[in-house]
């Protein structure tokens, strides 16, 4: 067995070598000073004086002897055969730290012009508790550990140099090249393995994207209501975004058109629309590329679930009936595998490979090599595609077991969208049902929703709830819709049903109940 060596670094005592004091004395001190102000905590072990000695390039006597004085002082004791610790006397008696000398500042700190700006209008991100109805949340009791877990011993058993070492900025080339084989085959992007880029998820593909392609006041559609990190990135890049509005056929491009025809980059989900669920009609997709086409504009295609598509054959993707090249898709692991994965990718339109290959040579650091082999060999061992296909099942039916509960304990307050895709539905609500007040109460009672009104920078026309079903067993479920009752039943008890959430003004902040 090999022996550990516990304890922490005490790189912060520094010995003066022509100092008046001795060594023992200034190391006796430094680790004084640690134990009294609380940075060495009760009951944390000591490193070893062989290992303090060598760090110090001091004798191992001059250690024992600063040992011994603060264990005379009753500040540190030793247990016979485990090592040296922080007495554990001094729980109770330990000094109260002093007062910092550093006063906290009295101004609000200067932030960049363009942070301060954007920050105004940062939407807040979603929690992401695992319980009911949390969406964006990957059935995790069904994921595959087993197969992951051997893949990740293979990898790390691999030469350390190829393990360890730095990255490849672009993505590893074998997880690019599984990458596009699989979007040839089930999504149907003609792509090569040079136009996929491994990034750290989605929003740093968002974020690179509007690097590589924006300047500061350039115009950008956005679905209104719409994915508030994707919108984040956007602002953060100081770009006016121009809120499109959705219905049941996707992005309304005549509307686009007549807020602002001359934009420069179109922010599209249209295989399963976020919030609202949409499918992006193929008239619509049609007319969104013909006004890029005209303005000569991007689109980002973002497909952040379109993979589980419950009937049938997945609806196409934009990028693959794109003949311009102006399509760039952006998908993510987090929702296929799970969210700690952080990787994602994009697919470049073959002209724009070259700079968007220059800026991630500048700025990223690139993905974990390790971490990119492993998903790798799980897509091309068929793991990936099995798991989708499992995926697809098993959210279909927890999709059914929420729209079961819901007719039976909901149906006069919520209306629930039917859905064929993806990890969320939405509700909504009825007889004059405050969204927000609604989205505090079930809080309360440890249920997660969301009102449509969040999502969205102009007034939301009719609002509703969001919910996540992906993530849960029909058991809870079920147990979170009779929650989701307790709550209604409290506005109702309460007299807090005023009437229909009002969203929020253009120029103001999202919802952040």
């Amino acid at each position: 067995m090999v022996k550990r060596e516990e304890g922490a670094l005490l790189q912060s005592i520094v010995l003066d070598r022509e100092g008046e004091h001795g060594l023992s004395v200034q190391i006796c001190a430094g680790l004084r000073e640690l134990i009294l102000g609380g940075t060495l905590k009760v009951g944390e072990r000591l490193p070893a004086t062989r290992t303090l000695a060598q760090e110090f390039k001091v004798a191992r006597t001059t250690i024992v002897e600063s040992f011994e004085r603060l264990a005379a002082e009753g500040l540190i004791e030793t247990r016979v055969g485990s090592g040296t610790y922080v007495s554990q006397a001094l729980a109770n008696e330990r000094p109260a730290p002093a007062a910092t000398a550093t006063a906290a500042p009295t101004a609000r700190v200067k932030l960049a012009q363009a942070m301060n700006t954007a920050s105004k209008l940062f939407g807040t991100r979603l929690p992401h508790q695992p319980r009911a109805f949390t969406t964006a949340m990957p059935a995790f009791d069904a994921f595959p550990m087993a197969q992951w877990a051997r893949l990740s011993g293979k990898h790390w058993r691999k030469p350390r140099h190829q393990v360890l070492g730095y990255p490849d900025p672009h993505g590893e080339r074998g997880l690019r090249q599984a990458i596009a084989a699989h979007l040839r085959l089930n999504r149907g992007i003609a792509c090569e393995w040079q136009q996929v880029f491994v990034v750290a998820g989605a929003q740093q593909a968002f974020q690179l994207i509007a690097a590589t392609l924006l300047d500061p006041g350039d115009t950008v559609w956005f679905e209104d209501p719409g994915a508030i990190g994707a919108r984040n990135s956007m602002i953060q890049s100081g770009v006016e975004i121009v809120p499109v509005p959705v219905d049941e056929a996707g992005l309304v491009v005549e509307e686009g058109l007549r807020r602002a025809p001359e934009f420069r980059l179109a922010f599209v989900t249209p295989a399963h629309q976020q919030p609202l669920g949409a499918k992006m009609s193929l008239e619509r997709r049609l007319a969104l590329l013909e006004a890029a086409e005209a303005s000569g504009a991007w689109i980002i295609e973002d497909d952040w679930d379109g993979e589980f598509c419950f009937q049938g054959a997945p609806m196409a993707t934009l990028t693959s009936i794109d003949r311009s090249g102006r399509v760039i898709y952006v998908g993510t692991f987090s929702k296929t595998l799970f969210p700690s994965l952080r990787l994602g990718f994009l697919v470049a339109p073959p002209h724009l490979v070259e700079q968007i290959g220059i800026c991630l040579e500048a700025f990223s650091p690139g993905v974990p090599t390790a971490l990119q082999g492993i998903v790798a060999d799980f897509i091309v061992e068929g793991h990936f595609a099995t798991h989708v296909r499992r995926m697809r099942k098993l959210y279909q039916e927890r999709y059914q077991a929420l729209e079961d509960a819901a007719r039976e304990h909901l149906a006069s307050d919520l209306e629930v969208v039917p859905t064929q895709t993806g990890m969320h539905t939405i509700a909504y609500l009825r007889g004059g049902l405050d969204a927000v007040a609604l989205t505090q109460a079930a809080a309360r009672r440890g249920v997660t929703v969301a009102p449509i009104s969040r999502f969205c920078l102009e007034p939301v026309a009719r609002d509703g709830l969001v919910l996540g079903f992906s993530g849960f067993t029909p058991a809870e479920i079920k147990t979170g819709v009779l929650d989701l009752r307790r709550a209604i039943d409290d506005l109702m008890a309460g007299g807090e049903w005023t009437g229909a959430s009002a969203g929020m003004a253009l120029s103001g902040k999202p919802n952040s109940a």
